[in-house]
């Protein structure tokens, strides 16, 4: 058994597409209309067969106080791993990302916390080297 797709809740597709893309820089895996939504996916560009991330329509009424309370509480989504924190954290600052959370070392790992303008904390994460 494997993980072969995640994903989180969106307000807007199109939006939250520009965002993973042309901010983040992930690419378009997917991108299949479906009536009124679509199915969208993005892959890092580290691994384009790897895991696949959906950016699903928060269109279903349990989504919204879901996500509203997560991000009330500063409760990141989903997490994505980086090799540095710092030099990933600057280069989305730079993008004009905004962040709730500024890297912070937590023992074993770094991790900061930013809002992706579509609902959702998303957290980056570096693991520290182990002795």
């Amino acid at each position: 058994m494997r993980i072969t797709l995640a994903g989180a809740f969106v307000d807007d597709q199109q939006k939250a597409l520009r965002f993973y893309t042309e901010t983040l820089g992930f690419r378009v895996k997917h991108n299949i209309p479906l009536g009124e939504h679509s199915w969208i996916t993005v892959v890092s560009e580290e691994a384009p067969e790897g895991t696949e991330f959906l950016l699903e329509p928060a269109a279903h009424p349990a989504v919204g106080p879901f996500r509203k309370a997560l991000v009330e509480d500063g409760i990141p989504y989903t997490s994505f791993a980086v090799d540095d924190v710092e030099a990933e954290h600057e280069r989305l600052v730079a993008k004009g990302v905004r962040f709730v959370q500024p890297p912070t070392d937590l023992g074993t790992v770094i991790t900061a916390v930013f809002d992706d303008t579509c609902g959702n904390l998303i957290q980056i994460m570096e693991e520290k080297a182990q002795p």
